[in-house]
């Protein structure tokens, strides 16, 4: 309702300027009545989900079938397969430019994710069954990362880059544990929280310098949203610890990135930043809340506070929801 209100005042304004007859406007307004719906996002959303599915299924049938095909068999056709696509991909594209740009046909961004999964998955296969570099799981993790970028940037796609900056994230979990990867907790890890909270402030140095050569700068958002998790769950991890100054430090360090995520969602008109700042904030505060609480030791007061509490929770979830309302106001003026 809100677009086609905005939509009419346009037509409205247009139509007093002389640039449309008032028949025009009011075939406009009755089109605009019929509530017809664009099936845009929806063939975009079958389009990525078929790239999932033939994805997934090639995985599944190379596991059930790899004694009987081979893997020189697999291998080859999984790299003619890229080859294929990257050809039509490299004919199709505009090269590439600091600023935005899109294929003719969007059908050719799904390719290129195809091609950037499939990248992925021939580089694991090679280092799975021919051990291609050796026992140095982070080199096997960092290469098909570098070629997601090398994808990302120059066919000017987000899916691509949000696989590249996992990827990234990825390399530091396998530098730090590679033998338990799967098992990497902050909470367990210190080094790895260290490695997160690194990482997701290069993520946002990177934002801040590729706005000032103006690369890519519609790829910021990608990258402050992995820079405020990774950034967001590790502080918050380590406010658990028992020495109150590192407590502080990092609930210092929280309090700063939900500042600066905030003012980020402001810039960037960015309501996914706006609602996990605040409750990554929300979050970090209250466990800070009940350590000092428990330090201090409120003995005759803890049945006080827990009848406060629901109030507590019920206001703060109140508040929440007027925030979230009120930006989506201000974003919609």
């Amino acid at each position: 309702m809100k677009t086609n209100t905005y939509k009419s005042k346009i037509a409205a304004t247009l139509q007093e300027k002389g640039f449309m007859t008032n028949k025009q406007l009011g075939a406009i307004e009755e089109y605009q009545k019929l509530g017809i719906f664009s099936l845009h996002t929806e063939l975009r959303l079958l389009l990525y989900l078929s790239v999932l599915l033939f994805t997934s299924g090639v995985g599944i049938l190379i596991y059930q079938n790899i004694d009987s095909i081979g893997h020189d068999v697999i291998i080859i056709c999984l790299f003619l397969l890229i080859a294929v696509s990257l050809y039509f991909c490299f004919k199709k594209a505009k090269g590439f430019h600091k600023e935005e740009v899109v294929f003719d046909n969007p059908i050719y961004d799904y390719l290129v994710l195809l091609i950037a999964i499939l990248s992925c998955i021939f580089i694991g296969y090679l280092q799975f069954q021919y051990t291609l570099f050796g026992e140095n799981y982070g080199i096997a993790t960092l290469v098909p990362t570098i070629i997601s970028f090398c994808y990302a940037y120059y066919f000017d796609n987000k899916s691509v880059l949000s696989i590249a900056v996992s990827g990234l994230a990825a390399c530091i979990g396998l530098t730090v544990t590679p033998q338990k990867v799967l098992d990497t907790e902050f909470y367990s890890n210190d080094t790895l929280a260290f490695s997160a909270i690194g990482l997701g402030l290069l993520l946002i140095l990177w934002t801040i310098y590729s706005s000032k050569i103006k690369l890519k700068m519609h790829f910021n958002l990608i990258y402050l949203t992995f820079a405020l998790h990774l950034i967001c769950i590790a502080t918050i991890s380590k406010l658990s610890e028992k020495e109150v100054p590192i407590c502080f430090l990092f609930a210092l360090l929280l309090g700063g990135a939900t500042y600066y995520f905030y003012k980020m969602s402001k810039e960037y008109d960015a309501i996914s930043l706006f609602v996990f700042a605040l409750l990554y904030g929300y979050v970090g505060f209250n466990v800070l809340l009940f350590k000092v609480i428990d330090a201090i030791n409120f003995n005759g007061l803890w049945e006080l506070l827990i009848y406060l509490f629901p109030a507590y929770f019920v206001g703060s979830i109140f508040l929440f929801i007027q925030s979230v309302k009120k930006f989506k106001q201000q974003k919609n003026k």
